[in-house]
């Protein structure tokens, strides 16, 4: 099954997309994982990524719909996949159709993991990271029994600057702006699921394995 995974900073997205990876096999495709990788192997495509980040300037969506589409061709893939942060806009939903079409392939559900944005802030605002080994615990449900000092290697914990409410408030906000006409192109397609997130993450993946198995 072809997925592309929907949802806010916050919502779950990325442990739904373990618990997928793990049941199902589906190779989880972030396009950021991409970008990284392209570069590190100084691919063609990856090189010329590796222009624009370096001067600070976004990667072009035909850039980034090539990288998805060469990785899209790997062999891990044919069984089904999860695409999860591309893509962004209404437009970049087009590219990739069009060039899923050449492929034989085509998008077969985009599941969408709401979460009301008051609850989003407050799991974002909650997350402590340690500075020595980067483990990042939550004070809502995730706590450590000290709240400045982390569990695994005793390093300091502390809340990273877009955790703030301000910076989080923020991002939801260009999420949402971003987002709305990709929620409404994937609906007139006929293939949005969308999945409320404010729940325990089992009862959220239960959603998810109808979706899959439907």
């Amino acid at each position: 099954m072809n997925i592309v995974l929907l949802g806010a900073p916050g919502a779950g997205k990325g442990t739904q997309a373990a618990m997928m990876v793990e049941t199902w096999g589906f190779p989880h495709i972030s396009t950021g994982d991409i970008l990284r990788k392209a570069v590190a192997d100084a691919t063609p495509l990856g090189l010329e990524a590796k222009r624009y980040m370096d001067a600070g300037d976004l990667v072009p969506d035909l850039v980034v719909i090539g990288l998805v589409k060469s990785r899209l061709s790997s062999d891990d893939a044919k069984k089904g996949f999860i695409l999860d942060g591309f893509p962004r806009t209404a437009v970049q939903a087009e590219a990739l159709d069009t060039e899923l079409e050449s492929m034989g392939l085509s998008i077969d559900a985009a599941i969408l993991v709401s979460v009301d944005s008051n609850v989003l802030v407050g799991r974002l605002t909650a997350r402590r990271t340690c500075k020595a080994c980067g483990k990042i615990f939550n004070l809502q449900n995730n706590a450590p029994v000290d709240p400045k000092v982390c569990e695994v290697c005793g390093g300091e914990l502390y809340q990273r600057d877009d955790d703030t409410v301000e910076t989080v408030s923020n991002r939801l906000s260009v999420y949402e702006r971003s987002t709305a006409p990709l929620i409404g192109y994937y609906r007139d397609k006929g293939v949005l699921k969308e999945i409320d997130g404010d729940r325990a993450v089992d009862a959220v993946f239960a959603d998810v394995r109808e979706i899959v198995k439907g």
